[in-house]
């Protein structure tokens, strides 16, 4: 029976080789989605999953209460992880880690350069990051070791074996013995560096990472088996007071807690100082979008099977005839939307390998295939029984519920109620296309207001590089013979850059502030012609070299003058650490870091040396290729021992939005995608109307009907539907875009025209489906239309 039932579907799908390929390939392409989005979601599950300890590691983290705010970070005292250590039996390891750096490394005559961080003693301990050579104990225990990548050992000495116990030169001044070689961190983590220097090394370098006043670097713990981790964060939430006489102290007050490292990665955003979100929204918008387009495509094959099934009906009514029970022919139509739906995986596994490699270019990710792996034969079993279920459910159930007496005599007719519920599928279908159109236009413009944004300062035409090695001492020579090269504007230096906040401090004073006042201000140290090359407007001035005392003035944002609140705030005296100076001027405000957070108060302070500053180079415009030739000429000739390297401001700004662009980019193709199998099932459905409604076509065609009237005719109660369909998808639409765009502090307004142009969009293409089927069905003969059943 079952062989019976396989032939009848086989022959079904032969007979009918167009509805077939339509339904083939509407499942093949809905599936291939999902199958794109789960693979992307596996991953982003898999982030810093497979430390073995994974349970037991924590993040340190800040909750800091100042000026009416409470804000969260990472960032903690330099000291801090061995004094937790030192205190709590319940903490098994502990280290400090900090943000990636790039250095210069030079092993005789190979010259590199490495991106890397400084970390604990306790890290190999605490992480399942694998040693090729060396131990976890003693990788990272003296000031001088280091541990690398197998990829940088490779590179420098041929392999992980040749390379312990060598010598390293870090920027052409320290020498480092390897000390330990891991192997590369696989793709699934969200923590990238090709080397690891001791974190004595660390408090060496930076003095200021001695006061426990002063917060920059991470501090990661593990756990004993068994410890409570509430029960920790409890005794540790007040640590830092014994530590710090100005905690406590008015309005201001640091507060310790504790995030599971395992979360980091998805959860990331804090608001008022507690968990909120993260890119796991992007997860879960993208699961929504998958669940979304796998649905359309179910609705498609039932509109489209409910189409044919006029042509189905009296095998259906024979079969009943001769003893078929309802059960027997909903298995067997089930069975008939699982093999297509099966063929449809087919097709749709060989479009997500073909598009993989691409997909992972726009995402930034190495997804693979693992088609060894149960788990994914699991995944893919999951979606070919989900879809092929959810698919053919309805037209199975319809009919076999179809009255055999009938069904033989030609009197079959459809009551209202199968008819309002693929009514009621095609609303469904173009509410979720319009959802994901909205969604589409709204990161599209939001994306393009964050590019074209005026930030306060131009990024066009901007260079970073690194002040390092002989640039340092010869900064003064570099700067005025890069002046007098073409193309070469303006140049300057500052601590961080634009686009990469540097550091904070709420050790500021002036005369008439509140002592239990506590404000937050960024800072950083620059050279002259700091707002000149940013093309900052500035009252007052920048600092100048005819005026000596500048190395003890300011210069400072709008918002600062603001919280400051001073008037007019030029000549007015401020302290910074204790330093005593003036604000000599107010720079307009200006962007750092991303739109999502608002513009911080800002001071800039007057610094003659360059080391660990990003020098910053303006060129004029339309000559930048002379700029750069000239630049890295002169880059070489003064600090020959180090690689030319560089970034532009505007591509330093674009990777701040990364996510967002990747998101915006897969909502345009599944969009689309949706659109595109929405229309599948609209022409099913389209079809099945004109099926219906042969005879009274042909007639009015008899009685003189225009093409223009029969096409209206057919078209105008599928319209209704799509119209009804953009009314109850709108709000919906307005809701959920603007609570994602709350997640910026500078954004767009979703404005009347976004959504009516979603509509028009989709009223559109639904049209020139529709009128496809209808102009077909209109120029049909009336004498066939007449002599059809």
């Amino acid at each position: 029976m079952i062989q019976n039932y396989f032939k009848i579907a086989w022959r079904n799908m032969v007979r009918n080789k167009t509805f077939s390929t339509i339904n083939v390939l509407g499942l093949a392409l809905g599936m291939a989605s999902s199958l794109l989005i789960f693979l992307w979601i596996q991953d982003e599950l898999s982030v810093d999953a497979y430390h073995e300890n994974g349970p037991r590691l924590y993040n340190v983290m800040e909750r800091q209460i100042y000026d009416g705010r409470v804000e969260a970070g990472t960032s903690t005292p330099g000291l801090l992880p061995e004094e937790l250590k030192r205190k709590f039996p319940e903490i098994k390891h502990a280290a400090g880690f900090t943000w990636e750096e790039q250095h210069t490394f030079a092993v005789k005559n190979r010259v590199n350069k490495e991106k890397g961080r400084f970390a604990g003693a306790d890290w190999f301990s605490m992480y399942s990051i694998p040693l090729l050579e060396g131990t976890a104990e003693s990788a990272l225990n003296a000031p001088n070791n280091i541990a690398i990548s197998r990829r940088m050992a490779e590179h420098f000495y041929g392999s992980p074996a040749a390379a312990i116990g060598q010598s390293i030169r870090v920027d052409s001044k320290d020498d480092y013995q390897v000390a330990a070689v891991f192997e590369n961190l696989p793709a699934n983590s969200s923590e990238t560096y090709d080397y690891l220097l001791n974190w004595q090394d660390f408090l060496k370098r930076n003095e200021w990472a001695k006061d426990w006043g002063n917060n920059a670097p991470q501090t990661r713990i593990e756990l004993q088996p068994g410890a409570d981790a509430s029960q920790l964060e409890a005794k540790i939430e007040d640590f830092l007071h014994d530590y710090s006489a100005g905690l406590k102290a008015g309005t201001f007050d640091i507060q310790l807690f504790l995030q599971p490292y395992q979360d980091a990665y998805l959860y990331s955003n804090f608001e008022h100082g507690y968990q909120d979100g993260g890119r796991i929204e992007y997860v879960r918008l993208l699961s929504i979008v998958a669940v979304f387009v796998l649905l359309i495509a179910c609705i498609n094959f039932m509109n489209l099977a409910t189409a044919r099934s006029v042509k189905r009906a009296r095998e259906v009514g024979v079969r009943k005839v001769v003893g078929a029970v309802r059960g027997l022919l909903v298995g067997q139509f089930i069975g008939e939307a699982l093999l297509l739906t099966s063929l449809a995986l087919i097709v749709a596994l060989i479009l997500v390998w073909g598009l993989l490699p691409t997909f992972n270019q726009l995402t930034g990710k190495q997804i693979v295939l693992h088609l060894t792996q149960s788990r994914f034969w699991l995944l893919l079993l999951s979606v070919t029984l989900v879809t092929g279920l959810v698919a053919g459910s309805y037209p199975a159930l319809f009919l076999s519920s179809l009255q055999p007496l009938k069904v033989l005599k030609g009197s079959i007719r459809f009551g209202s109620g199968a008819r309002q519920f693929r009514q009621g599928l095609v609303v469904f279908q173009f509410m979720l296309s319009v959802l994901l159109i909205v969604g589409t236009l709204v990161v599209y413009r939001q994306m393009d207001y964050i590019q074209n944004k005026n930030l306060g300062y131009n990024r066009e035409n901007l260079i970073y590089l690194p002040a390092e090695g002989e640039l340092v001492g010869k900064y003064s020579t570099f700067k005025q013979e890069l002046l007098n090269q073409p193309g070469i504007q303006s140049i300057t230096y500052m601590e961080g850059t634009p686009t990469e906040r540097h550091g904070s401090t709420n050790n500021v004073k002036w005369p008439g502030k509140d002592p239990n006042l506590s404000i937050e201000f960024m800072f950083s140290r620059v050279d002259y012609d700091f707002t000149k090359t940013l093309n900052v407007k500035v009252k007052g001035r920048d600092f100048s070299k005819e005026f000596g005392q500048d190395s003890t003035n300011f210069l400072i944002n709008e918002t600062a003058a603001r919280r400051i609140g001073y008037d007019d705030p030029i000549g007015k005296p401020l302290t910074l650490w204790g330093k005593p100076g003036i604000v000599v001027g107010v720079m307009e405000d200006f962007h750092t870091g991303s739109l999502h957070g608002p513009i911080e108060p800002m001071i800039a302070l007057l610094n003659p040396d360059a080391d660990g500053k990003n020098i910053l180079v303006r060129t004029e415009p339309g000559q930048t290729k002379e700029a750069m030739a000239s630049l890295e000429a002169l880059t070489r000739k003064l600090n020959p021992e180090f690689p030319f390297t560089y970034q532009f401001a505007d591509e330093s700004y674009q990777n701040l939005y990364r996510a967002e662009t990747v998101l915006g980019s897969l909502a345009n193709y599944f969009a689309f995608l949706a659109i595109f199998i929405s229309c599948l099932g609209l022409l099913g459905l389209s079809a099945f109307m004109a099926e219906q409604r042969t005879r009274e076509i042909g007639v009015r065609k008899v009685l003189g009907a225009s093409l223009g009237s029969v096409v209206v005719l057919l078209s105008r109660d599928f319209l209704k539907l799509v119209f009804v369909a953009i009314v109850l998808a709108c709000p919906i639409a307005w809701y959920f875009m603007n609570q994602w765009l709350a997640n910026y502090e500078y954004k767009i307004a979703i404005e009347w025209w976004m959504l009516a142009g979603a509509g028009l969009v989709a009223m559109g293409i639904a049209l020139l489906t529709i009128s496809f089927q209808s102009i077909k069905a209109a120029l049909m003969n009336p004498v066939k239309s007449l002599r059809s059943e």
